[in-house]
């Protein structure tokens, strides 16, 4: 049994990347324990037109294609520090903040957890356990691009979401699905997202 992979969706732009991490997360039969902040749901709404209720938030409402029947999709509300996240003792393969607001990465960097989802990060850095940031902030002020030192010394890796062109792009689905299969590379999770440098 594999261990399960932490998602937390924070208010940055981007949220198509977080939902197309999950959909790849349950494709692949991993399970996913996944935390939304009151901003990340202002964005799942104004950019995807999903509705979410994190005090009752029922995970159909994603609408995830390909979702595995060996998968579960288990959620905890933002302020629920009784949920396994919260816990060291908690065993995970890493954790994926997509996307990454500057405040939260802010939080991160100075240990500063206000939800679950900053702590969930802090016990990742503190157990030496992956943890992965996808900011999509630009430009970059000085105090993000301090913070991104901070954490990346702290053993967090900061995955931009900054697609790339060279594998022969065709939709706004294949840029997405570059950065998501670079988070899933960082997790060693197995994908079929993009054609790698060098395959024909």
């Amino acid at each position: 049994m594999k261990e399960p992979i932490i998602v937390g969706v924070t208010g940055a732009s981007g949220a198509i990347y977080a939902v197309r991490l999950l959909e790849t997360l349950c494709a692949a039969g991993r399970d996913v324990h996944l935390s939304i902040s009151p901003s990340g749901r202002d964005v799942l709404r104004h950019e995807l037109k999903l509705d979410v209720d994190l005090n009752n938030f029922d995970t159909s409402r994603l609408r995830l294609s390909g979702e595995s029947t060996d998968t579960t999709l288990h959620y905890y509300h933002h302020q629920d520090f009784m949920a396994p996240m919260a816990s060291g003792s908690f065993l995970t393969a890493g954790m994926v903040i997509c996307p990454c607001s500057g405040s939260t990465l802010s939080s991160v960097a100075t240990g500063a957890a206000s939800n679950l989802i900053q702590r969930a990060a802090e016990v990742q850095l503190k157990e030496r356990r992956k943890l992965i940031l996808v900011p999509r902030e630009t430009p970059l002020s000085l105090a993000h691009i301090d913070n991104m030192r901070r954490v990346t010394e702290a053993g967090a890796v900061v995955l931009p979401a900054s697609p790339g062109f060279y594998h022969d792009a065709r939709s706004i689905d294949d840029l997405v699905d570059f950065v998501v299969a670079r988070i899933c590379d960082q997790l060693g999770v197995e994908h079929a997202l993009t054609k790698r440098w060098g395959e024909r």
